[in-house]
């Protein structure tokens, strides 16, 4: 059902190119995974995103279950079948989502109490129960319950959730061994910005033993020099043979440094949320298409770019369809950013295997990637 080959690391860095199977479809790493909370990534249809070259997008669990419900998708054939997306899913267990609903969560030993933001109906989820949500939604790969802490965090309260996480990781994988056929578990690595508790944290969910890891708690607004070092330890310390994940990453000089410290898949609302605030990315930063400047552009948003949006219209007329409030507008520019960051992956997987990923960062702080 699940496998991964690590075909190739570079000499200089950690960067690495690899091959994920799942459930029979072969996917290329490093990857980056278009976000679809409620199982659309917004504004864009399935066969858009296969145009674009997505292989997995990533869903929410919690958010699944609240609406539509977890044995609603199951009875309407999984979440392939209920989506028409036939490629790969993976679901967040929706740790972090209830970690930001702060106000209406309550954590103990065995699971977590909270509040729907919805309606208000009070919900008890365990590692146990969300293994079995995620089962009945049909994904190929899927994420244990866990506890994220925000930057920052004071160490023993840190720690104490690092050793619920570490727990919880184990009761997870004990539900899924009772019914694994459909599904590949990752486990999470949690430990603040902590190294001994990132570090402890690895082994303890090394030896119990997943397909893949992740990375949480990371990009939540500690310094981006602080992120990368704190990756540089992590992926000292995880198996070589497993895929790595940095969970909720997606600007492109973040996934260019997580890629040369050895990270292999990514996912972001970053690139989706900017297009529909008429921020889009072009080689050396963004655009901002709202601006004056563009109100007579005739020019693309990238001149050499390959994406629909790009080969068929200007500046002048997205700025338009933003002014105006147009859906199109921010169609258009989700197909351009998705369509950059899944070709800016692709390029950084070229450059791997020439051996060029020097040349590549280089050109790509010279604005020319």
């Amino acid at each position: 059902m699940f496998n991964f080959i690590l075909h190739e690391k570079d000499h200089d860095t950690k960067a690495r190119i690899g091959t994920l199977t799942v459930r029979g479809r072969k996917i290329e790493t490093p990857l980056f995974m278009p976000v679809g909370t409620y199982a659309a990534v917004k504004t864009v249809s399935p066969g858009e995103l296969e145009d674009l070259g997505a292989e997995i997008i990533l869903s929410n669990a919690y958010h699944l279950f609240l609406r539509p419900g977890d044995e609603t998708i199951k009875k309407l054939g999984g979440i392939h079948q209920f989506t028409g997306w036939k490629k790969g899913f993976l679901t967040d267990s929706g740790g972090f989502q209830i970690f930001s609903l702060s106000p209406l969560r309550k954590i103990c030993r065995q699971g977590i109490s909270f509040s729907s933001h919805i309606d208000g109906s009070k919900y008890f989820l365990t590692p146990e129960n969300i293994i079995h949500i995620e089962q009945n939604i049909g994904a190929d790969i899927i994420m244990p319950l866990d506890i994220c802490t925000k930057i920052p965090t004071p160490y023993k309260d840190a720690q104490e959730a690092v050793n619920i996480t570490i727990e919880w990781a184990e009761r997870s994988k004990k539900e899924w061994e009772t019914d694994s056929a459909y599904s590949t578990l990752f486990g999470i690595i949690q430990g603040n910005i902590y190294k001994d508790l990132r570090e402890h944290c690895i082994k303890k969910i090394a030896d119990i033993s997943f397909s893949g890891y992740a990375i949480g708690g990371l990009s939540v607004g500690e310094e981006k020099s602080s992120m990368y070092e704190m990756l540089d330890l992590i992926t000292d310390f995880l198996p070589d043979n497993s895929p790595r994940y940095l969970m909720g990453v997606g600007a492109p000089e973040d996934i260019l440094e997580a890629v040369v410290r050895g990270i292999d898949m990514f996912d972001s609302v970053l690139p989706t949320r900017n297009a529909r605030n008429g921020t889009v990315f072009i080689p050396g930063g963004r655009l901002l298409l709202r601006n004056s400047e563009n109100r007579e552009e005739v020019e693309p948003i990238q001149k050499d770019c390959g994406c629909y949006t790009c080969r068929n219209f200007s500046r002048a007329y997205l700025r338009h369809l933003f002014k105006t409030r147009e859906i199109l507008g921010y169609r258009l520019a989700t197909i351009h950013n998705l369509f950059y960051l899944i070709n800016f992956v692709s390029k950084l997987r070229g450059a791997i295997k020439q051996g060029s990923i020097d040349t590549f960062m280089s050109e790509f702080h010279k604005g020319l990637v």
